[in-house]
C-alpha cells in the first residue's frame, strides 16, 4: 500500500473516529482555527501585544517563528480581532513581483487599475480618503521571508505614505527567522530602519505543549481522563519539540491508531506510528520504532478493515 492511499484511508476514517471518542469537531487539524486558540505557553501575551503593535500605525511589525510554530493562526487572529473601523489586506502568498504587489494591495481596498507611475499616487488618494473616515489600514503579509527583496522595498515605500501625525499603513510581516537574515542585506536598510517593533514566536515548552493537547481535545468535546498514556506523550512531546503543527500532526494520527487498535487511550505503540507514518527519523536511543513504515501501515490498514467489518456485522445481529 502506498502513503498515498494510506494517507487517504485515513482521512476518510475521521468521522468514525470522532464517534469513536466521542468529540465533535477534529481536535488536531492542522488547518489554522481561531476557534482552537490556546491562551497557554505565552501565546495569549503574544497575541497581545501583536495587537497593539498593530494599531499603532507607527511603522513595520516584524513577527519571527519557526515553521509549525502558529504565525498563520496569529494573523487569523490578529485579522478577526482588530478594531471595526480598520481595514485589512491579507497577502498569504508574498511571491509578487516588484510591479505586483502594489496593485494587489491596491485592488483589495478597491482601488481601480492605474498605470505604474500612478499607482501609488492613486493608492495613497485612497489611503488618505479612508483615513478622513477614521478607518486604519493594516497590510499583513504572511511568509514574508519568502518574498523577493524588491518586493519588501516596494511595499516600504507605502510606510512614507502619512499624515502630519500618523501613518496611512501599519505594515506587518510575518515570517520564518530567514526573515531576518532577508532585512539584513545592506540594500534593505530602510526597511529596517522603519521596524518598530519585533515579536518572536517561540515553540511551547514540553508543560505547555502537554497543556495544549489537552486543551485541544476539551474544545473538540472530550470529557473524559487521560487520552494520551504518560509514555505515549513524552514520546509524541519530544518529537514534535513545541512546535504546534506537529503536535497537531501527529496526534492526530495517533487518535486514529488507537481507533484502529481498538484502545481508548493513546499509548508508546500509537504513537510510533504516527511518528513512522508522517515521515519522521525518529532515532531516540529510548523510543526506537524497530519495524519498517510499510509494515506498520499494511498493519494499520488491516486493524482498520476489521474493526469497521465487525462493527457492520455487529449491526446486521441486532
Amino acid at each position: 500500500m502506498t502513503a498515498h492511499t494510506y494517507g487517504h484511508t485515513m482521512r476518510a476514517m475521521s468521522s468514525l473516529y470522532l464517534d469513536y471518542f466521542g468529540l465533535h469537531t477534529p481536535p488536531f487539524s492542522i488547518t489554522p482555527d481561531p476557534g482552537f486558540f490556546f491562551e497557554g505557553g505565552e501565546r495569549g501575551a503574544f497575541i497581545a501585544g501583536l495587537l497593539y503593535a498593530a494599531q499603532q500605525a507607527e511603522g513595520i511589525v516584524i513577527v519571527v517563528g519557526e515553521v509549525g510554530s502558529g504565525k498563520t493562526l496569529m494573523s487569523r487572529l490578529l485579522l478577526s480581532r482588530l478594531e471595526s473601523k480598520i481595514d485589512t489586506v491579507y497577502l498569504p502568498n508574498p511571491s509578487f513581483s516588484r510591479d505586483e504587489i502594489i496593485d494587489v494591495i491596491a485592488r483589495d481596498l478597491g482601488v481601480a487599475a492605474a498605470s505604474q507611475g500612478m499607482r501609488l499616487e492613486a493608492l495613497q488618494q485612497e489611503l488618505i480618503k479612508r483615513h478622513e473616515s477614521g478607518h486604519q489600514v493594516v497590510v499583513l503579509i504572511d511568509e514574508a521571508h519568502a518574498m523577493p527583496a524588491e518586493s519588501i522595498e516596494e511595499v516600504r515605500r507605502l510606510s512614507n505614505l502619512e499624515t502630519d501625525n500618523r501613518k496611512l499603513v501599519q505594515l506587518v510581516l510575518c515570517g520564518q527567522p530567514e526573515l531576518d537574515t532577508l532585512l539584513a542585506a545592506p540594500h534593505l536598510r530602510q526597511v529596517r530602519d522603519r521596524v518598530v517593533y519585533r515579536l518572536v514566536l517561540r515553540n511551547l515548552s514540553r508543560s505547555d505543549a502537554s497543556a495544549y493537547l489537552d486543551h485541544r481535545l476539551r474544545v473538540a468535546g472530550w470529557r473524559g481522563g487521560r487520552i494520551f498514556s504518560w509514555l505515549g506523550e513524552q514520546l509524541l512531546l519530544a518529537d514534535a519539540q513545541g512546535r504546534a503543527r506537529r503536535l497537531n500532526l501527529l496526534a492526530d494520527k495517533a487518535l486514529l491508531a488507537a481507533f484502529a487498535d481498538g484502545k481508548k487511550q493513546v499509548g508508546v505503540k500509537q504513537v510510533r506510528i504516527a511518528i513512522q507514518e508522517s515521515g519522521a527519523n525518529f532515532s531516540s536511543a529510548s523510543f526506537k520504532p524497530g519495524i519498517p513504515w510499510q509494515a506498520v501501515a499494511a498493519g494499520l490498514f488491516s486493524l482498520v478493515l476489521a474493526f469497521i467489518a465487525g462493527n457492520w456485522l455487529f449491526g446486521l445481529l441486532n
